[in-house]
């Protein structure tokens, strides 16, 4: 017997992992988007160490997404083996399943896609005047 408590639950189960989707999402296209020319300040002290710290590490190692899509930018269509190896060049040590598991979360975004097992960056679409 399904009652309301077990459907809510449910419900929020399902909400969180569309929450943790979305941040995921939210990382990726961050890491996609270049910085502003104008960066405003933060209130002095408004920060901690720690986060401040966290910070330098997260601008100084670009995400996995970000840097399989600089590669597929740079090299064009690519197997995962060929990615993965790619990135290892760059100094990140990642395996092939790391890479695959990637490049889903980046097709279910519509920023990659496969073609015959090779992976590329999609075309830019050019949008028409509106009359």
């Amino acid at each position: 017997m399904n009652t309301s408590l077990d459907r809510i639950r449910a419900k929020i189960t399902e909400l969180e992992a569309k929450l943790a989707d979305l941040r995921v999402a939210e990382r990726e296209l961050k890491a996609f988007e270049k910085p502003s020319a104008r960066k405003t300040r933060a209130a002095a002290g408004s920060t901690s160490k720690r986060t401040q710290a966290a910070n330098d590490r997260a601008e100084a190692r670009p995400t996995i997404g970000s840097a399989i899509a600089d590669v597929l930018g740079q090299q064009g269509a690519l197997s995962v083996a060929e990615i993965a190896e790619h990135v290892k060049a760059t100094g990140r040590d990642i395996n092939n399943r790391a890479v695959s598991f990637a490049l889903q979360a980046l097709k279910k975004r519509g920023l990659v896609k496969n073609a015959d097992g090779r992976w590329t960056l999609p075309k830019a679409r050019s949008r028409r005047a509106r009359l």
